[in-house]
């Protein structure tokens, strides 16, 4: 089993970072593959709504765009679960997360039953660092992701600087159960 990790923080060294490494490790424990891609180090742009609104993402399900977005959605295909792990700013996904999934979501929820993402687990990570605030609408976005690539919500975790060590653990132990699961299927 492989298992693609998107992190979308700036901070290399901070809670969505710790985030991802506790996943990373709840993956490995249960004897599947971990990638880690850190979105903020990709080129990937906002979607342009090109033309009326729909581009060649609406029927053709490839962005027209030209940018690092190309070949990691190209990939998405390759694994088998997928964990998204983002800071929380202003109750939202971090921008270098909501510019790849909104670009996501246009190519593959139009695809019905062929979406990359069909059926296969997805632990989606709320990490807020500063108030804690915005948890929980940043989750119920993510939820909303999930539902339209017609991927399978195995998790909702929000994370705030106070709850990071239970929250750590939490996300280990969730992403070893989805391994686990899945190698049940």
């Amino acid at each position: 089993m492989h298992v693609l990790i998107l992190s979308s923080s700036p901070n290399r060294d901070g809670l969505t970072a710790a985030c991802a490494a506790a996943a990373a490790e709840g993956i490995r424990q249960a004897g599947a593959k971990a990638e880690e891609v850190r979105l903020n180090d990709l080129d990937i742009g906002k979607c342009h709504a090109c033309g009326q609104g729909w581009g060649s993402c609406l029927k053709e399900h490839v962005c027209q765009v030209q940018d690092g977005f190309q070949a990691l959605h190209s990939r998405l295909r390759e694994f088998d679960a997928f964990v998204v792990v983002t800071p929380v700013y202003w109750g939202e996904a971090s921008e270098s997360a909501r510019a790849f999934l909104d670009r996501v979501r246009r190519c593959e929820a139009t695809q019905g039953e062929k979406s990359a993402f069909l059926d296969k687990r997805i632990l989606a990570v709320a990490a807020a660092g500063g108030t804690g605030n915005g948890t929980v609408t940043c989750l119920l976005s993510l939820d909303n992701w999930i539902k339209h690539v017609r991927g399978r919500m195995f998790e909702l975790i929000g994370v705030t600087r106070w709850s990071r060590p239970y929250k750590l653990v939490a996300i280990h132990e969730a992403a070893c159960a989805m391994v686990k699961e899945a190698a049940v299927k």
